[in-house]
């Protein structure tokens, strides 16, 4: 058996990242543990990972990046509050002083920390990333990018008061630029879902853009030459088959098979 068929038995391992909060927030909770803390995740990215052929994995705050990208082949930085706009230069004047662990949308600089971190040790190694909303954002600003603090009205309306899951409005059509990943895999155009009012301003070092709205609001970047995509739609709650989740799936099982040929021509030698 070949060194790719020997890693087609094995499930590529997908981080995912999530959000901390204290259980007071939950409704119905004990009194007496609400000041204690939960981990919470997207399950949809989860099960679209699983269908996809891949072995998700939820990863805490907790979960050294740099020592879990020795085990994982690929990364998705998840949706979810903004980005503190000190990671990138913007205007803290803004920002309430609010424990993220009793509003889940207040900002949380650990959050931010954690996966920018995780985004910088997983291009260390080649590991696939995806980002998604915020993910995007997140993987630009890890990058040295900035971002749009607030996104004026416009023509395409990118705060949908929508209920997921959608495929989106009528008016939120991104078009990819030839020869990119995305184009890839969605063709010249797509019609996305979105639940943003930040995006992308000045992309960080190696980023290009390769997808927008028609009012020219940034929907995808790359890193050209590796398997990095940033989505600014959620993918995990599309009604229809979305590839980027499979896309994530097997870019991961390809650097896999990668390592595993590396590590037989070793034990060749």
């Amino acid at each position: 058996m070949s060194a790719r068929e020997e890693a087609a038995t094995v499930r590529p391992l997908i981080g995912i990242t999530g959000r901390r909060y204290r259980l007071a927030l939950i409704e119905g909770a004990d009194e007496r543990y609400g000041d204690r803390c939960t981990d919470s995740y997207m399950s949809d990215f989860a099960s679209r990972i699983a269908q996809a052929g891949g072995l998700p994995v939820h990863l805490s705050y907790d979960t050294g990046p740099t020592d879990i990208c020795q085990w994982l082949s690929g990364v998705v930085i998840t949706g979810g509050q903004d980005v503190h706009p000190a990671c990138w230069g913007g205007d803290t004047a803004v920002v309430r002083d609010i424990d993220p662990r009793t509003d889940p949308m207040a900002h949380d600089v650990a959050r931010d920390e954690y996966e920018m971190e995780l985004v910088r040790s997983a291009l260390d190694r080649g590991i696939p990333v995806l980002g998604v909303c915020r993910g995007l954002q997140v993987l630009n600003v890890a990058l040295g990018g900035t971002l749009i603090a607030d996104l004026p009205p416009g023509s395409v309306s990118h705060l949908s008061t929508q209920a997921a899951p959608t495929d989106g409005a009528a008016d939120h059509v991104v078009t990819f630029e030839e020869g990119s990943i995305a184009a890839g895999l969605f063709g010249e155009q797509a019609l996305t879902n979105s639940w943003h009012h930040q995006a992308v301003d000045r992309c960080g070092a190696g980023l290009l853009v390769t997808g927008r709205t028609s009012d020219g609001v940034i929907e995808t970047v790359e890193l050209p030459g590796a398997p990095v995509l940033g989505v600014q739609w959620h993918p995990e709650w599309m009604k229809s088959a979305d590839p980027t989740m499979t896309w994530i799936v097997q870019a991961a099982a390809e650097l896999l098979a990668a390592r595993h040929g590396e590590e037989k021509h070793r034990n060749l030698r």
